[in-house]
């Protein structure tokens, strides 16, 4: 778990975008930080509105870049003016607001907090189906607060989901540490058991399933794959973490699976689904991580071609095995990590942009910037629709859209 520091600058419209990130940390298992100096990561949201508030926007990302270890910066100059804070040489991660959760994870499960119960913000219900995990990393921390995996029926899942639906929500995302091992403590795997179910319940609204790890989704593939081609309710979303294209470096992470078994469940879903988002993440400069290994990773990257993925700089959590391994030097890592990310943003790209011309159902799930909303489509891929007020577009509602372009990380559309 990380301790975070976040500083928000600009309008409402970025100060609700921090909200949202700090939800989906807090969500995840991490902690608000006392201040930057006590803080694993410090996450600056900034502002481009005039050229004053440039100058301040790179003078602060430098103060906070001496103050913390890790820092990502997000928000308009970030998107628009990126490649100002590279030129000036500073050591920070620039993304996309929706990327920066999954950015602060370093690889580790989220972590649902003891008294983790369904929430219904917005239209949008969260629901955690189980506690724990099965996995033993080398480098993730979280192990120690959530122990071994902890479900509870399947029914009782189920009710929660309903009650949610009848509360309001038009989007279900189910979560968990890792919910492809749902029922392995009671000798039975139920994902795919429990995602039938929920979408049995009356109403309209779509189910997001969260992240799932791959040697627990690997043995109940085929099962999983059909229950998503067989409900237009699920999302035809997975993400499913592999970490390394190295087999050497997965056992060395000591994750459950090698690079064969992750290869697997992409083409089990490949064969029941023709249109759907591969979502995964990649630990770039592990201590034992050698330039092979990481050609590896770039190499299974550009097999898999996933359209969501969260790159991540290797940093040591205290308490783990592999906080005690000599650690790679960070020009090297950043390096890597860059190579990486340039390689996301071509294939992440390529995909919205061949969705261009195609029609799709959306639903509306969240105000966004200006007067746009912002949609989701069967896969999970991000449409934004503009001249929300004017066309009466409010979250909750499905609509038949045309994407009309892209962006590299989501589209925009018409109405059809």
């Amino acid at each position: 778990m990380a301790r975070y520091h976040i500083e928000t600058y600009g309008c409402t419209s970025n100060q609700g975008e921090s909200r949202i990130i700090e939800q989906a940390l807090r969500d995840g298992g991490h902690h608000p930080a006392g201040g930057v100096e006590e803080a694993d990561v410090a996450i600056l949201n900034t502002c481009t509105v005039v050229e004053k508030t440039e100058r301040n926007m790179l003078r602060r990302a430098e103060e906070l870049e001496r103050e913390t270890a890790d820092l990502i910066v997000t928000g308009c100059m970030a998107l628009a003016q990126g490649e100002q804070f590279r030129e000036a040489g500073l050591d920070a991660r620039v993304l996309h607001w929706d990327d920066v959760p999954g950015a602060v994870l370093n690889g580790e499960c989220p972590t649902p907090t003891p008294d983790s119960e369904p929430v219904l913000d917005g239209v949008v219900g969260i629901l955690p189906i189980a506690r724990g995990c099965m996995s033993d990393c080398s480098y993730c921390i979280t192990k120690h607060a959530t122990g071994k995996i902890d479900s509870p029926p399947v029914e009782e899942n189920v009710e929660k989901a309903r009650a949610l639906v009848h509360a309001g929500a038009k989007e279900i995302r189910v979560t968990g540490q890792d919910t492809g091992v749902y029922g392995w403590d009671t000798g039975e795997r139920k994902l795919h058991t429990l995602l039938d179910r929920i979408c049995d319940i009356e109403g309209d609204f779509r189910v997001r399933v969260g992240m799932a790890n791959p040697k627990g989704v690997h043995g109940i593939r085929e099962e999983l794959a059909e229950v998503f081609a067989e409900n237009e309710k699920l999302y035809n979303f997975l993400h499913i973490p592999v970490q390394s294209g190295s087999n050497d470096v997965l056992g060395d992470m000591r994750r459950q699976h090698q690079v064969r078994e992750f290869v697997e469940v992409v083409e089990t879903f490949d064969r029941h689904l023709d249109h759907w988002t591969l979502s995964t993440d990649f630990i770039v400069g592990f201590p034992t991580e050698t330039d092979e290994d990481h050609r590896e990773s770039l190499d299974l990257f550009e097999r898999v071609r996933p359209e969501k993925v969260n790159v991540t700089r290797f940093s040591k959590r205290p308490g783990t095995d592999a906080a005690a391994m000599k650690g790679l030097g960070g020009t090297l890592k950043k390096e890597r990590s860059k190579e990486m990310v340039d390689l996301k943003m071509d294939v992440v790209g390529a995909a919205h942009e061949s969705m261009v011309g195609e029609t799709h159902e959306v639903l509306v799930v969240e105000e966004g910037t200006g007067d746009s909303v912002k949609c989701y489509d069967e896969a999970y891929r991000q449409v934004v629709l503009t001249n929300a007020s004017e066309r009466g577009l409010e979250p909750g509602q499905f609509h038949e859209v045309e994407i009309t372009s892209a962006e590299t990380v989501y589209c925009f559309g018409d109405l059809v």
